[in-house]
């Protein structure tokens, strides 16, 4: 299976308030975080992570990661540049990319950590998924891409998504039932 998520932010305790997030602390979010990763994802499944894992790498977040199910791959978003430096970061995931096409049962998937209004495949029917807005639904981006010309953009922010990995098939479920 292939999963997809983005917008962690592990240890960054000021997105508990910028996006509303439901716990008292750090502690209770990347409870429910693992908790509801490790329920769905096996040791056999990969996981595209589109952008910004954490607020300050180091040993405690590097552990944490291991313990995630999966073979873990990065898009890299606007918080994760500074650690790319880091081989212990590096050591984390299979792989690393800026923008990155690849296969999904059979159908085309563009990621990328920021939406984007026309991507490569856009008028082949290729899908797009992205992070970066979390669950700001005032944001233009946001309000725009829910237009019908963007219904093969999906946003994999955590907290749309009940802080649970999405297969591209729940993605397309989620907004079609909206």
């Amino acid at each position: 299976m292939i999963y997809y998520t983005a917008d962690l932010h592990l240890h960054h305790k000021n997105i508990l308030h910028m996006c509303h997030r439901p716990f008292e602390n750090l502690e209770q979010m990347h409870q429910k975080i693992k908790q509801n990763w490790n329920a769905v994802v096996s040791e056999q499944d990969d996981v595209y992570i589109i952008g910004d894992v954490c607020l300050g790498f180091n040993g405690e977040i590097a552990e944490y990661l291991r313990k995630l199910h999966g073979k873990k791959h990065l898009v890299i978003g606007n918080h994760d540049r500074k650690y790319l430096a880091n081989q212990n970061f590096r050591a984390l995931f299979e792989s690393i990319d800026n923008y990155l096409l690849i296969d999904d049962e059979e159908r085309k998937v563009v990621l990328f950590h920021y939406p984007i209004l026309e991507w490569d495949g856009y008028f082949k029917g290729y899908y797009h998924i992205y992070g970066h807005i979390h669950n700001n639904d005032a944001n233009f981006a946001n309000q725009l891409l829910t237009r019908e010309e963007f219904r093969n953009a999906f946003n994999a922010g955590t907290d749309l998504h009940d802080f649970t990995p999405q297969t591209l098939s729940q993605l397309i479920a989620r907004k079609n039932s909206t």
